[in-house]
């Protein structure tokens, strides 16, 4: 198991986050996420985007473990998280339950706590390992016409400490638009090269986010991510990405946003999924 450890904790983005494997076998797996500044929001809140990546960490150690390393290379070709509460400045923890194992697909349960046991997110997923299949056809980012307005609150957001950390710059971000950018290398790596999945969730997350508040304008807002929905198409390939954002409908305070990850040079999509946010006064 120890090249799944290694994956685990020796990437780029893993060590960057300091994900700690704690326990693993073929049908469950334990993580542990100290608390570090570098992982929060303002107030210390641990950013939605730490959630997901230990739903997907947690459920790729266990389709690795499952389903052994001939299976490779991997991908979360599905994910659903609900954000239950918020992470404080404190140590999170994460336990991954083997639902179902297929030929080549796992269906993982991921639970996020906290040391004391507040249940912060719950993630599934379902993992699917290629066995070397050849990389498929993708389609291309619908775009956004290049436009470069990052609006009142663009220049801000890439001052947070996460996404600081990620590297992630606002383009544009205006009439319930977002688009961002963020380097596929160095603290957002895959120890199997290219992007982390964790990384690319922080992206869609992020830019989700940011076309919400592109449509509602900055305010004195309380906002948070009570769930999305991701699709990883295939294992994210080397070089930098682009995120495109939109906000496809509104209900009060509540915001569903379409988003597209793609690879920043071809603007093929490799990723593609819905975030749900409330924005209220």
């Amino acid at each position: 198991m120890e090249w799944i450890r290694d994956w685990v904790e020796r990437s780029g983005y893993g060590a960057s986050l300091g994900v700690e494997l704690a326990s693993l076998s073929e049908t469950a797996a334990g993580l542990r996420l100290p608390y570090r500044d570098e992982n929060t929001n303002p107030g210390r809140a641990l950013h939605g985007g730490c959630a997901a990546s230990l739903g997907v960490v947690g459920g790729q150690a266990v389709a690795r473990a499952a389903l052994g390393p001939d299976a490779a290379p991997f991908h979360t070709s599905g994910l659903q998280v609900n954000y239950l509460a918020a992470a404080i400045g404190e140590e999170v923890h994460a336990d991954a339950t083997l639902l179902r194992r297929g030929k080549d697909m796992c269906f993982v349960e991921v639970d996020v706590a906290t040391s004391e046991g507040k249940s912060i997110a719950h993630v599934t997923s379902m993992v699917r390992g290629r066995f070397g299949a050849k990389p498929v056809r993708l389609q291309r980012a619908r775009g956004d016409g290049d436009e470069a307005d990052p609006g009142p609150m663009g220049p801000h957001v890439g001052g947070m400490p996460f996404t600081k950390a990620r590297g992630l710059v606002v383009e544009h971000m205006t009439d319930a638009h977002s688009r961002i950018t963020m380097p596929g290398d160095g603290a957002n790596e895959d120890l199997d090269g290219g992007p982390h999945e964790g990384a690319v969730l922080a992206l869609l997350d992020t830019t989700g986010a940011m076309a919400a508040w592109a449509e509602v304008g900055p305010g004195p807002y309380k906002a948070s991510t009570p769930a999305l929905q991701a699709q990883i198409l295939v294992p994210p390939r080397s070089g930098d990405l682009v995120a495109f954002g939109r906000v496809f409908q509104r209900d009060g305070a509540v915001l569903w946003s379409d988003v597209e990850v793609a690879a920043a040079a071809t603007r093929e999509v490799i990723a593609r999924g819905t975030v749900i946010y409330r924005i209220v006064t």
